[in-house]
């Protein structure tokens, strides 16, 4: 007898008391609306009908987009529906088809009826035009612009779309659509459409299922045992669907909670200052449309109206250390902009440094003050930690048992120090032996200390507290100048311990500076980073180096692997914009410029600041060389913002700076002849196999007694007993 071949769940009978309710009345049907030329005042009254109010916010028709200053405001397909704002290019007219007619859409704006009958002409044998940008109104905000009647701005975390129509009742029109749109769809709604029937409610009817497997012929004992395993199976699928529905659950509390906090941070006029992360990314899709340029709101174009929320970022996980404050000064307000420069700056010719310099230590080479910048290298290893909050973010992964996402954002911390290089081509000043920088960010939640302690070899060895985590290693740098670039080795291994034990340690990459002498000069960072980890995880990281012809530079690639040698995640992304995973064995060859629907991002690199200056500083770079109030008091004479001609640069003294550097580069020669007679360094020792060099404290109770008695003033005056030995 031939068994007919079945498919087992076709015969189960889900039986649930809310899955056939007889007393349930029937859905109300949905009013299909046509076309019209303007918004009803009705749908923004609401009603008890949420179909029928979803269906009167959508809204569609032509706005113009800005998009950069060489092709300035351009034509968009804009649709607005279910609470997404969508928009397309029109590269041609008759392409425009979008919609039918039997479509319930109401347009605004002035579309002929022309290029109407073409688009319903069209419909149905051409293929729709593609959506090059997505906007969730959910999470984001709109308002009209003060100085243009016909202007509005919408805001998300990522980017600032500025859309301009035809005439003042248009614009009137999208503003009442997408404040309509934006009640309809409420961030509080989502929690409360899905309910989960326990499995005390909930039972499998196997009846059929049995009886077709008696009529084909199977004994008794084979229809339980196939009994059972459906059984088993569907119980572990409930189990299953039961864990998805906590985590959507737990994650829409969330996003209620920060919601919350930024209603309230907008009623009491904080402008928060909070990374972006998964969340900001999840309210847009990227596109080459938005990618360009956009331009700055005017001061004038105040919100007039609309309490919606600005935008919603992800805070930082580690705002909240429980680092002592030991600053002594609290509300630290950091500054924005460098000092304008008092003086002219002066040109200085390449060709006789380059005659005189090619195949040297860059660190042993006397460069004029113009070459630098106004920060040390102490300091520049602190702003390798601008991104910190990854790490806090981190640990708060293994604290919940996601060794994964641990690994995955030690790798986006390890890749984000790098983005900061980008457009600086000046080099730091080189510290003095036993030269000292800290930084006591509580905003941050983070605390760093650096020190030089090593001359020659130049060896410059940090320390830093954040929450739940330690980080600390040292740097010597091995660097060549070839005239037409200058090349960079990291030496030394860098460390990142948790609370909980786990430990990951890797090593820099190469960099070089290229076109020293012609052309334009840019930077890259070349090789291979190994992040190794000591439990499940660790990470492999290719940067790739850039070519003469490359279209899409600065791209990096790798994988975070188990102890097994598995795939557990691809990573990829560009070391100056931002960082993608996917989990698993990513081998599609996911494009960085357009990161697939199904990656998630990382970090991406915050914007630059308003006043950029020729030393391209980052907005955290700004702030590192800074005296707040009540700061130089505290400060050992050690520390790089007490060094005087790095003052003086930054101050735009060039003069100075140039004399209280040459001034100090005698004194450094005596720093070889201080370590051969058994120097040591104050606050750091050898340690470990590897001899790196470890805090061994002290320091920061040292600052709260100000007692700086073993410290020398190592940026004062020669004494002629000092000027005669240096001779």
């Amino acid at each position: 007898m031939r068994v007919k071949e079945l498919h087992p769940l076709c015969c189960i009978t889900l039986e649930s008391p809310h899955a056939l309710d007889d007393n349930k009345p029937p859905p109300e049907p949905v009013t299909n609306l046509t076309r019209s030329r303007s918004l009803p005042a009705t749908s923004l009254t609401g009603g008890s009908n949420r179909r029928s109010l979803a269906s009167a916010g959508s809204v569609a028709g032509i706005l113009y987009k800005w998009t950069n200053f060489s092709k300035g405001w351009r034509s968009r397909y804009f649709l607005l529906r279910d609470g997404i704002l969508s928009y397309s290019k029109i590269r041609r007219p008759e392409n425009l088809n979008l919609l039918s007619s039997s479509d319930d859409v109401r347009l605004i704006g002035n579309i002929s009826a022309d290029r109407l009958s073409r688009m319903d002409s069209c419909s149905g044998r051409r293929k729709q035009e593609k959506s090059v940008g997505i906007v969730h109104l959910k999470v984001s905000s709109f308002r009209e612009s003060k100085s243009d009647d016909r202007k509005f701005y919408i805001f998300t975390a990522t980017k600032t779309l500025h859309l301009r129509t035809d005439s003042i009742s248009d614009r009137a029109a999208w503003l009442q659509a997408l404040a309509s749109a934006k009640c309809i769809f409420p961030l509080r709604s989502l929690n409360g459409d899905f309910s989960f029937t326990s499995p005390k409610d909930l039972s499998i009817s196997t009846e059929r299922l049995k009886k077709r497997l008696q009529e084909a012929g199977m004994n008794e004992n084979l229809v339980k045992d196939c009994e059972q395993i459906m059984l088993s199976e569907f119980s572990e699928m409930h189990g299953q669907i039961k864990l998805l529905h906590e985590e959507r659950t737990n994650l829409f509390d969330a996003l209620r909670q920060l919601e919350e906090a930024n209603l309230e941070a907008g009623a009491s006029g904080i402008h928060s200052s909070l990374g972006r992360g998964k969340y900001s990314e999840c309210s847009t899709t990227a596109s080459s449309d938005d990618k360009q340029e956009f331009e700055d709101v005017s001061e004038e174009d105040e919100p007039s109206f609309h309490d919606t929320k600005e935008y919603f970022n992800e805070p930082n996980v580690g705002s909240g250390s429980n680092l002592p404050n030991n600053s002594g000064y609290a509300d630290i307000k950091r500054r924005t902009k460098l000092p304008d420069p008092a003086e002219k700056e002066k040109a200085v010719s390449l060709w006789s440094m380059i005659k005189d310099n090619v195949g040297k230590d860059l660190t042993r080479v006397c460069l004029p003050v113009y070459f630098n910048e106004p920060i040390s290298s102490l300091q520049k290893c602190f702003e390798d930690l601008e991104y910190s909050y990854l790490l806090d973010r981190a640990y708060e992964h293994g604290k919940s048992g996601n060794g994964l996402l641990r690994a995955l954002n030690v790798a986006a911390f390890a890749v984000s120090g790098y983005a900061s290089t980008e457009g600086r081509h000046c080099k730091p000043f080189n510290p003095l032996l036993g030269e000292t920088y800290e930084a006591d960010f509580p905003e941050k939640g983070i605390r760093f200390f650096s020190e030089k302690v090593s001359h020659h070899p130049t060896v410059i060895a940090n320390h830093c507290e954040g929450k739940g985590w330690k980080f600390w290693g040292d740097t010597n740098l091995r660097s060549k100048f070839w005239g037409r670039s200058i090349q960079v080795e990291p030496v030394g291994v860098l460390t990142l311990e948790f609370d909980d034990g786990e430990v990951f340690q890797w090593s820099k990459v190469t960099s070089t500076i290229y076109n020293i002498i012609l052309g334009k000069l840019y930077c890259d960072h070349h090789g291979v980073m190994q992040i190794r980890g000591n439990r499940q995880h660790s990470c492999t990281l290719k940067f790739k180096e850039q070519s003469i012809l490359e279209r899409n530079p600065h791209q990096v690639n790798g994988f975070v692997e188990d102890v097994a040698g598995q795939k557990a995640a691809t990573v990829f992304g560009k070391w100056d914009d931002s960082l993608y995973y996917v989990a698993g064995d990513g081998v599609s060859k996911t494009k960085v410029s357009d990161p697939a629907s199904n990656a998630s991002l990382l970090w991406r690199r915050t914007k630059p600041p308003l006043n950029v200056t020729r030393y391209n500083l980052t907005s955290f770079a700004i702030t590192l060389n800074e005296l707040t109030p009540g700061l130089k008091e505290m400060l050992p004479p050690t520390d790089s913002r007490l060094r005087p001609d790095q003052r003086h640069l930054e101050n735009g003294e060039y003069e100075k700076a140039n004399l209280e550097k040459q001034r100090l580069e005698r004194r450094q020669r005596m720093s070889r002849q201080l370590q051969e007679s058994g120097w040591r360094p104050r606050w750091f020792e050898k340690q470990g196999e590897n001899e790196t060099f470890k805090y061994t404290g002290g320091y920061w109770e040292a600052r709260g007694h100000r007692k700086w008695d073993d410290c020398p003033n190592i940026f004062g005056e020669f004494t002629e007993e000092q000027l005669a030995d240096s001779a």
